[in-house]
């Protein structure tokens, strides 16, 4: 297998030194039967790609937006109330 490529049963029977590879070489590519069927990747780059937002960037782009002096008040209004025959 070239280097980054694991047969399946050796990603389970060497599964430890395949997450210090991930963290030392980059993500690692798993064989089933030959074929590729799953990567593995360190946390960091899976939020990266997956594009996970923490609530400190929500509120950093809520601050940065040049609408955030607007006030967001609540009023109710009376709603109509119709008779109900029961």
């Amino acid at each position: 297998m070239p280097p980054g490529y694991w047969l399946l049963q050796d990603a389970k029977a060497r599964f430890s030194e395949l997450v210090r590879r991930v963290r030392s070489e980059g993500p690692q590519h798993v064989t089933i039967h030959g074929r590729e069927e799953v990567v593995v990747v360190s946390v960091e780059e899976f939020r990266r790609l997956k594009g996970e937002r923490g609530g400190e960037a929500l509120i950093a782009a809520m601050a940065a937006s040049p609408s955030r002096d607007i006030g967001l008040g609540s009023t109710r209004a009376p709603m109509p109330v119709r008779p109900v025959d029961l």
